[in-house]
């Protein structure tokens, strides 16, 4: 035992030299997964996420005037690919971690049909959706109300959110009585489904690839390069289908 005690005391001491920090900007759809990723993460690698959460295209303003994010895991993939083009991610290492998946949620059980018909309702006065211009599953969204000849309609009803995490939380305070959320936000594992959802038909709005990219900035990071290997793993794998996304 006393031989023992000094050995794991040199094992916990080398761990803690070898771990360290990785600033990852990440999708907002992607908040859930990435908080259970980062915790198995840590504990497989001694590694620790700083994460922060937000909407992809402010993410891509924020990189290129300088932001120390060193890993952007996105919900698209034009942004990570731009990012390689103007030098800012390093060429190769951008990868697909998941499908997204859109769907239209409400706060009030039975509301959403399995359909999508409460989007014709004249009872329905507000719905969110993430900004268009810079969250892929604003966009999206927009696409499915342009498939269904909603545009006219629904315009006037629009609330438009930052993020796809305010989106969400519009529809959840009752400030927007649906939104079009990600399939993550509302169907988490291990928890019940609150409220009423439709999962959108996905030959309704284009692939949202989701990609992330080792930048500029944390290129001799040891830890940020350990990350990207990790969400490449079965048990990162795993926690992404388990929140609803495609592989």
């Amino acid at each position: 035992m006393r031989t023992l005690v000094p050995l794991l005391l040199c094992l916990a001491i080398s761990t803690a030299a070898k771990a360290g920090e990785v600033q990852v900007a990440v999708a907002a759809n992607f908040a859930g997964p990435i908080a259970k990723i980062g915790e198995a993460f840590t504990a497989t690698t001694g590694h620790v996420l700083k994460v922060s959460t937000g909407s992809t295209g402010k993410f891509y303003t924020q990189i290129v005037s300088g932001a120390p994010f060193e890993v952007l895991v996105a919900a698209d993939d034009e942004t990570p690919r731009k990012l390689v083009t103007e030098n800012h991610a390093v060429a190769g290492t951008q990868f697909t971690y998941a499908i997204g998946k859109l769907v239209l949620w409400s706060a009030q059980a039975g509301l959403v049909d399995n359909q999508g018909a409460v989007l014709t309702s004249d009872k329905l006065k507000h719905v969110a959706i993430a900004n268009p211009k810079v969250a892929p599953y604003g966009a999206a969204a927009l696409e499915l109300i342009k498939a269904r000849g909603l545009l006219n309609a629904l315009t006037p009803k629009l609330v438009t959110a930052e993020s796809i995490a305010q989106a969400y939380q519009f529809a959840a305070t009752g400030n927007a009585e649906v939104g079009f959320v990600a399939l993550s936000q509302v169907a988490a594992p291990g928890k019940p489904a609150v409220g009423s959802y439709w999962v959108v038909p996905q030959n309704l709005y284009g692939e949202i690839r989701q990609d992330a990219v080792l930048l500029k900035t944390g290129e001799k990071n040891p830890a940020a390069k350990a990350l990207l290997d990790f969400l490449k793993s079965e048990a990162a794998r795993q926690t992404i289908r388990d929140y609803g996304y495609g592989l």
